[in-house]
């Protein structure tokens, strides 16, 4: 029987992920991969896997698609770790660059500028190192564990995920796990138990990856408290009301 094929974020706050699939033995029964979240989308798109812990923007390109688990990347107010840094407040911003990693915090924040800070910047897709370019009237979103070392290097910085709850009073999901096909339900419960696991392990993480990040990081926190890991019914809420905000006729 072949493998199932699955592609999951790269970023710290997916190691409990990880780790429950690796000491469940789930890892035994399926073909693991770990990449940036633009390629998890890539992936699950062109069919490279069958399972993608994508960015949530990535949904309605996929001709079909399958929500699977109890689990997701979320966040119950601040995440922490996707951020818009700017030298001036949002209403002098004349242009955001974007993360060239991410789809769905690209389009959380135009959101955002429309429809909660009330700006039209222009856009511009981030090459690498692009954060060096943040300056004057020029912001950028930066995401992942590259925001843990640019603590107070900016005048100004936004949580996305912080602002899109002040927008609708709802959580937001910025990944979940999502097949382009159907999944036996018994594999889909082995899974289940996996992530699971994987959610007890997040002090034992910390400490394992303390030395990586700066020391005020205090990973503890951000894995059990900014990144909200459970996919319940607000979250679910605020899923559906991003995808018809992504999908709305703009103008």
């Amino acid at each position: 029987m072949q493998k199932l094929k699955v592609s999951a974020v790269s970023y710290l706050n997916t190691s409990p992920f990880v780790e429950g699939i690796k000491k469940s033995g789930f890892i035994d029964q399926i073909d693991l991969s770990l990449d940036i979240p633009s390629l998890c989308a890539s992936k699950l798109l062109d069919g490279s896997v069958d399972i993608g812990l994508v960015p949530v923007a990535v949904i309605p390109q996929l001709k079909e698609y399958h929500l699977l688990t109890h689990y997701c990347i979320g966040a119950v107010g601040p995440v922490r770790s996707v951020l818009l840094y700017s030298q001036v407040p949002l209403e002098d911003i004349q242009t955001i660059i974007l993360d060239n990693q991410s789809r769905t915090s690209v389009a959380l924040v135009k959101i955002l500028a429309e429809k909660l800070w009330k700006i039209a910047p222009s856009y511009t897709l981030g090459k690498d190192g692009y954060e060096k370019e943040i300056g004057g009237t020029t912001a950028g979103v930066v995401i992942g564990d590259r925001t843990f070392f640019l603590k107070n290097r900016f005048a100004y910085t936004y949580d996305l995920a912080e602002c899109w709850q002040a927008l609708t009073g709802l959580p937001f999901v910025f990944a979940c796990w999502v097949s382009n096909k159907p999944i036996e339900p018994a594999m889909e419960e082995l899974f289940n138990k996996a992530l699971a696991l994987g959610l007890t392990k997040i002090e034992e993480i910390a400490e394992h990856y303390k030395n990586r990040f700066p020391p005020d990081a205090d990973l503890v926190h951000y894995l059990s408290k900014n990144i909200n890991y459970t996919f319940d019914n607000p979250k679910k809420k605020g899923l559906e009301l991003f995808l018809q905000l992504l999908q709305a006729p703009k103008g």
